[in-house]
């Protein structure tokens, strides 16, 4: 079911996860209009999670309806051409709480060493049948594999009870002006 997937795939796995961020609270605030947000996002999903590829982070199942970008201990986000991006594709006015909301981030981004959590997202056609626990503890038992610890952000507070599942802890919120909130959450080395 789980297959390692390469940048050639890239565009076919971005595909899948824009359609399972579609109804995504703090997406759709900094690309409310559909247009907007099928155009831009995928591009932001990239910039933000799109090393995976090149470095064995990027995971989906057979059809793309199911999909996760993981950065690896010591890879980062594209920070500099993400930053330009946004500037570029979101409302000006949005861009205090947006740039506010990634300081937040950093705050509560782990020093030691882990597996960053990017995006993971299943097709809403799909939703509800397990694919995105069956990802989510597959791509786990890799980090555990490894020795190292999860982090990820949660941009919708639906899904804070499938990664507690999975051992994740709520380390606090991030909240910026009208942007809607982060849930930050680590997962300790298992």
């Amino acid at each position: 079911m789980l297959t390692t997937s390469n940048r050639s795939e890239a565009d076919s796995l971005l595909s899948g996860l824009a359609l399972g961020f579609s109804a995504d609270p703090f997406m759709r605030w900094l690309y409310p209009e559909p247009g907007g947000f099928l155009t831009h996002f995928p591009r932001v999903m990239d910039l933000f999670g799109g090393r995976a590829f090149e470095h064995g982070g990027a995971f989906r199942n057979d059809d793309f309806t199911a999909g996760a970008l993981w950065l690896p201990p010591g890879v980062h986000p594209d920070e500099d051409r993400l930053v330009a991006c946004f500037e570029q594709t979101v409302a000006p006015e949005k861009h205090d709480a947006l740039f506010e909301t990634f300081g937040q981030m950093d705050t509560y981004h782990p020093d030691e060493d882990c597996w960053h959590l990017a995006f993971i997202a299943v097709d809403p056609f799909r939703q509800g049948k397990g694919l995105g626990g069956a990802l989510l503890e597959s791509c786990l038992k890799r980090c555990d594999a490894d020795g190292r610890p999860a982090y990820l952000e949660s941009t919708n507070p639906a899904n804070l009870p499938l990664y507690k599942r999975f051992g994740f802890r709520e380390m606090g919120l991030i909240k910026a002006d009208h942007a809607p909130p982060l849930f930050p959450m680590f997962r300790a080395a298992q």
